[in-house]
């Protein structure tokens, strides 16, 4: 079913639960799929940013691989196997991996994470064609309500 196959009224009466689940599988789908597409992984450009002091990492200390599926936690996907996706860093030249087995960033690391990062615009942008910021931050704004009506959180 499609949004153009039913009218407003009957739109209004469908569960945001479903939508924001088919949604959700579609991004994640249309972002992994262009990513691969550039020769990475969404999980692979998570490590990096976990590990760079220029993004997620406060200090850019090295971690282990249990450290960083707690720090990914909220946002990892049950079929993602850091462990596989680490090995193919670390093959590449952009991790390395110290005698306490925690993964650190390399210098080429940090590069391929700055040149990685230059994707995310134009995923964005085809992802958010035809639709105007206000109309999109007035959805996350329907979906914050929705969340906090439930009891989650809304960060």
């Amino acid at each position: 079913m499609t949004t153009q196959q039913i009218s407003d009224a009957q739109l209004a009466g469908q569960p945001a639960a479903y939508w924001t689940g088919v949604a959700y599988e579609a991004l994640i789908a249309y972002t992994r799929a262009r990513q691969a597409e550039k020769g990475f992984t969404q999980p692979q450009f998570w490590l990096l940013r976990n590990l760079s002091v220029n993004d997620i990492s406060p200090d850019g200390a090295g971690m282990s691989l249990f450290e960083l599926r707690k720090a990914m936690a909220s946002y990892i996907r049950p079929e993602d196997d850091l462990a596989v996706e680490a090995e193919a860093l670390l093959e590449r030249g952009w991790l390395t991996r110290d005698d306490e087995d925690r993964l650190w960033l390399t210098a080429e690391g940090e590069q391929a994470r700055v040149d990685l990062a230059r994707n995310s615009p134009a995923i964005r942008a085809a992802l958010h064609e035809g639709i105007d910021d206000k109309d999109y931050v007035t959805t996350l704004k329907v979906l914050q309500r929705l969340i906090l009506n439930a009891g989650g959180p809304v960060a």
